[in-house]
């Protein structure tokens, strides 16, 4: 069976009732919180009301709060992405 996983990354504040009651019907509450919902077409439209302000990922499985933590862990340590010309 397939998920959503839908994260809330932007705040609802001072936008109208209607998109602060789809954010509550789909139980997103607070920035950066997870919640997985089955793919449905019910799901797919409210999600379409507020794209702007969700990240949406279709999944195989639920992943648990622990499992999530670790997913969003940046790596240790450093990289260089772009070295100075020497001289």
């Amino acid at each position: 069976m397939a998920y959503f996983r839908i994260t809330l990354l932007r705040s609802a504040i001072g936008l109208p009732r209607r998109t602060n009651g789809v954010l509550q019907a789909l139980g997103l509450r607070r920035r950066m919180q997870t919640v997985y919902h089955p793919v449905s077409r019910d799901i797919a439209g409210f999600i379409l009301h507020v794209k702007e302000l969700l990240d949406v990922q279709e999944v195989e499985e639920k992943l648990s709060k622990s499992e999530l933590h670790e997913l969003r862990k940046p790596q240790p340590g450093y990289w260089v992405e772009k070295r100075t010309s020497e001289r």
